[in-house]
């Protein structure tokens, strides 16, 4: 994963908003904004900014079907993120396991 792509999809997932949309259109798939903005405390105009933010991300994707505009979750960059999150732990314990093996050879 490239690091610019997990700076956007963290800096997306840093507000409880923007994560609540993500939960919803995990639980619900494919939502109509109007029903996935629902008892979200914030205007229009805060709401398409944190729409924008996720749609920036890659994490939601939009089209419109005549009037209605319908918003999806796309899982790959939470995929990505993931995959990376997971490196990162490997070499933790990798290094910790290493730092254990040192600490055992020193005892007497």
């Amino acid at each position: 994963m490239h690091l610019e792509s997990a700076d956007s999809v963290f800096a997306a997932l840093a507000d409880r908003h923007r994560r609540e949309m993500v939960s919803r259109l995990a639980r619900h798939g494919r939502m109509r904004t109007g029903d996935l903005l629902e008892g979200l405390p914030m205007t229009r105009q805060g709401a398409n900014r944190h729409l924008g933010v996720l749609e920036t991300s890659g994490l939601v994707t939009s089209h419109r079907v005549g009037r209605v505009v319908y918003r999806e979750l796309n899982l790959q960059p939470l995929r990505g993120t993931g995959e990376w999150l997971d490196q990162i732990d490997r070499q933790w314990q990798a290094a910790l396991g290493r730092l254990a093996a040192q600490y055992d050879a020193e005892l007497p």
